[in-house]
């Protein structure tokens, strides 16, 4: 897969702010990606300004951020000791963060392009930020929030946008785009927390009289599958929807998918990459060391296996591709996303469109970087042509008027 790189047309080095931590629930797995992506990113194309942001929403200087990536202080007390996901060998080269003067982002977009201010002892100066590289998963950074804020100050981001950020995160708003484009989905049923906590038996009955046992019970607005249950039964289903509605006020629930003898569905994933004219990669399968791939699965427990490319007739692979791209232009997404599918694994053999993902994990043992590998860009090289993206669609949005002047 050939590009003809922007950045080989530009003549001055980018300067790319990369934005990571923030207030979710996937603060870790945030700080894993961006170590490996301040180890592993061209330092002969960008000059890199490591922005970090803390639990509590604070921006921190380069310092500071550093020791945030590296689990020093308060945030290694927060660090789950076997986050495997974190590919050990990338965390300690956090070491690359530049070394000198501090750098303290706060938002100022009274000068459209100015977003970094560094503070040199006693004196300040503003340093300009080409392009913002947000690693940011979850609330506040995956669901247009602060994709609103880059918008506001005119500068260009990886990803997409306000609503597609915003329609990749909540799992209700997505679902109704795909079935608008018609892409097969499992059912499902759409319930508020208010509805569950003041009439609790009329909201089983809705769910029950519309699916069939076993379901999925997940949080409308969250990812890396936190807050997500199985509930076999009726028995199951009330503490399924209490921990679901901890972490959100729009609980979806859907119905499982198994063959004839009750076999696991196959999970599936595709990584998307582009703009208007975006491409997929080969198809991958995440085979769960656990009953389904929740949140221990993916970081904390050892025995969940990557088989890339899956193992699917050409037909299947070329129609989940397809699938996928679909799926990324009905949330009219934009620069990068993980599309996941699943597939019953007898019978025959049905797809279903499960969700996509706009800011998927990015070290280098994450399913989206391994499905481009495998796909013929190596993970430089995708870092690299993400940030191609974000300077393309920004100059694409310059072209808009916002007067009739």
């Amino acid at each position: 897969m050939r590009h003809e790189g922007l950045l080989e047309r530009m003549a001055k080095k980018l300067r790319v702010g990369v934005v990571f931590g923030g207030r979710s629930g996937e603060h870790e797995v945030s700080l894993l990606s961006a170590a490996s992506i301040l180890k592993a990113i061209d330092r002969k194309k960008f000059d890199v300004v490591p922005i970090g942001i803390t639990r509590e929403g604070h921006w921190l200087t380069a310092g500071n951020a550093d020791n945030l990536l590296l689990g020093n202080g308060e945030t290694a007390k927060t660090l789950p000791a076997r986050l495997r996901a974190g590919d050990p060998a990338a965390t300690p080269g956090a070491k690359v963060l530049n070394q000198g003067i501090p750098t303290l982002l706060s938002p100022e977009p009274a000068d459209a392009a100015a977003l970094a201010t560094v503070e040199a002892r006693e004196r300040s100066v503003q340093q300009k930020l080409d392009v913002i590289f947000p690693v940011l998963h979850g609330t506040f950074g995956e669901d247009g929030t602060i994709q609103g804020l880059f918008e506001l100050a005119g500068i260009g981001y990886v990803g997409s946008g306000v609503l597609g950020s915003a329609a990749g995160m909540d799992k209700d708003v997505m679902k109704r785009l795909f079935a608008q484009a018609g892409l097969p989905i499992v059912k499902h049923v759409t319930l508020l927390r208010s509805e569950w906590e003041d009439a609790p038996r009329r909201a089983v009955a809705k769910i029950e009289g519309a699916l069939k046992y076993p379901v999925f019970v997940k949080p409308a607005n969250l990812g890396s599958s936190v807050g997500i249950s199985k509930a076999h039964n009726r028995k199951e289903l009330g503490p399924a929807l209490d921990e679901a509605a901890k972490y959100d006020r729009k609980l979806v629930v859907e119905n499982g998918v198994s063959g004839r003898k009750s076999e696991k569905a196959r999970e599936l994933e595709v990584a998307v990459l582009g703009n208007d004219r975006p491409e997929a990669s080969v198809v991958g399968e995440i085979v769960p060391g656990k009953e389904f791939y929740d949140y221990e699965a993916k970081y904390l427990s050892e025995g969940s296996v990557p088989v890339i490319p899956a193992k699917l007739t050409a037909a299947e692979s070329k129609k989940i591709r397809a699938m996928a791209v679909d799926a990324f232009r009905a949330c009219d997404l934009s620069g990068l996303a993980r599309v996941d599918f699943l597939m019953e694994p007898d019978g025959k053999r049905r797809i279903y469109l499960n969700e996509v993902n706009t800011l998927p994990g990015f070290t280098q043992i994450s399913m989206y970087p391994k499905l481009w590998e495998a796909t013929g860009i190596k993970y430089r090289d995708l870092i690299t042509r993400l940030i191609e993206l974000a300077v393309e669609r920004q100059r694409e949005k310059e072209r808009n008027q916002y007067s009739r002047d």
